[in-house]
């Protein structure tokens, strides 16, 4: 992070100082690379506290809020750079062709650099925020250097906003997808990987099984989906093979790991009686396997 901020502000000096609005804009790019890292770092440390009194699912969403922070700061650097591009189209303005090259190769190698580090960490919608500055910063430091080796050659002084212009778009393409994932968690909705029906059929073909409804499935995490549901039972003395069995199917079919089910039989359902019928024990039971299956 520190490599990342010391490197953006001598960019931002030497797009000042050549007058290349594509090494500016990186340099951009490069100040919201060190935020998003360090709200990265901090996401993820108030991830990993543990659940509490107030906070009874622990603090995993501070992950996925951070990484919707960082995707609206970079459709703010993408915003400013389109709208300095075209100031720059309409009114071209001087660049030094060699000494943007320069400055933005040393820039590409550090992005290589945090890329490379980042890109081992991608498991969680907060840190490919982090990846999508990165990602976003070395894009802008190759359109620095072609900007560069074209005008020294050539004298176009277009190709500075043109490209800029272009890296924008496929930045701005990505922090939107990257906002609508983030939402869905945050809205509850149903993780992209995951089918309701296809859920629901497997659940109701498991053995002892009559019927499943009131089936609601929402991301705590990027990582972490949880499940609730009723399962309607012709015997209720088979209830605990039946809770062993739906674990098992959601876990290992479907990654998910926290569920919370109700167990009900077939008569109280035709009567139009649903309730809870686990006993106190039962009861305690089944939220001693649900425990162990919320993993953070």
């Amino acid at each position: 992070m520190l490599l990342t901020l010391g490197f953006a502000i001598i960019e931002a000096i030497g797009g000042w100082y050549t007058g290349s609005l594509a090494l500016f804009g990186d340099a951009g790019h490069m100040f919201s690379d060190s935020a998003a890292l360090a709200l990265a770092s901090l996401g993820a440390w108030m991830a990993s506290k543990p659940a509490s009194q107030r906070h009874s699912y622990g603090l995993m969403r501070s992950e996925v809020i951070v990484a919707f922070l960082n995707g609206l700061f970079m459709l703010i650097v993408v915003i400013a750079i389109v709208y300095e591009a075209i100031q720059r189209i309409q009114a071209p303005q001087p660049v030094q062709g060699a000494e943007v090259m320069l400055i933005a190769i040393v820039g590409l190698v550090i992005n290589l650099i945090v890329a490379r580090k980042l890109h081992q960490h991608q498991t969680s919608i907060n840190h490919r925020a982090a990846f999508l500055h990165v990602m976003g910063d070395l894009l802008g430091s190759i359109a620095a250097i072609v900007a560069g080796a074209v005008i020294y050659f050539s004298g176009w002084l277009l190709i500075d906003p043109i490209l800029s212009i272009l890296i924008s778009v496929l930045i701005f393409i990505s922090t939107i997808r990257l906002l609508r994932e983030a939402l869905q968690v945050l809205m509850e909705g149903v993780p992209a990987h995951i089918d309701l029906q296809e859920v629901t059929h497997a659940l109701s073909h498991l053995p002892n099984v009559h019927e499943v409804h009131s089936l609601h499935v929402w991301a705590l995490s990027s990582e972490v989906t949880a499940l609730s549901a009723h399962i309607v039972l012709a015997d209720m003395q088979a209830w605990h093979p039946v809770l062993k069995d739906v674990r098992h199917l959601l876990h290992e079919k479907f990654n998910i790991g926290h569920i919370t089910l109700q167990p009900e039989s077939i008569d109280a359902l035709n009567q139009g009686e649903v309730g809870c019928w686990l006993t106190h024990k039962e009861d305690a039971s089944a939220h001693h396997h649900q425990r162990h299956l919320h993993k953070h």
